[in-house]
């Protein structure tokens, strides 16, 4: 029978774990990031640093510009098809284990840009772990990506995630359309009333 109990400062003792498990946590909180800003998402990438939405909260502040050193690629924003190579180069050079999380809708699927010249998803050149949605994301919604990714580093999972919205819009936008229908009365139905 296992007990876990909590030991006071002057009792002696010692714990127990899995060793993957312990170094899944230490990588979990020691994330060195390589921003890769092409574009306008660059502005919310770097309110990431900046006080208000502290990433050394959560081990993830210190950028590292060269490749070899780090271990976390932010592609942020949109790829050309040009830049791609020099993406697919940076990402080679990385040391294992390596992450690779997109930032924004143009990092993710190519976003707006619907041409010949625009890298349509960055899974196209090299593989993703976590997609941040967003014209520019919320730096909301960047740190559920960030927390996520450590979800997954923790857990040892490698497939690809999408940060989901904190609440889902449907339900929401059906209670704000019944609350109008409310309000206007018979006109709401039939709209030549």
């Amino acid at each position: 029978m296992s007990e876990t109990r909590v030991l006071d400062a002057s009792e002696g003792g010692f714990a127990t774990t899995r060793f993957e498990a312990l170094l899944n946590w230490a990588k979990k909180y020691s994330l060195f990031q390589y921003p890769f800003v092409t574009a306008c998402c660059g502005m919310e990438f770097m309110s990431m640093a900046g006080p208000r939405f502290d990433m050394a909260r959560f081990g993830a502040e210190a950028p590292r510009f060269s490749p070899r050193q780090a271990d976390l690629l932010w592609v942020v924003g949109t790829i050309s098809q040009r830049q791609a190579p020099a993406l697919k180069r940076i990402y080679e050079q990385m040391a294992d284990p390596k992450w690779t999380l997109a930032f924004g809708t143009c990092a993710s699927c190519g976003g707006f840009y619907d041409n010949y010249t625009t890298l349509a998803g960055i899974d196209k050149v090299v593989p993703c772990d976590v997609y941040v949605p967003g014209c520019p994301p919320r730096p909301e919604a960047v740190l559920d990506g960030l927390l996520l990714l450590q979800d997954k580093i923790q857990r040892g999972d490698r497939t690809p995630a999408v940060v989901k919205p904190r609440t889902d819009p449907v339900p929401r936008a059906r209670e704000l359309v019944s609350a109008e229908r409310l309000r206007l009365g018979p006109r709401a139905t039939d709209p030549r009333k």
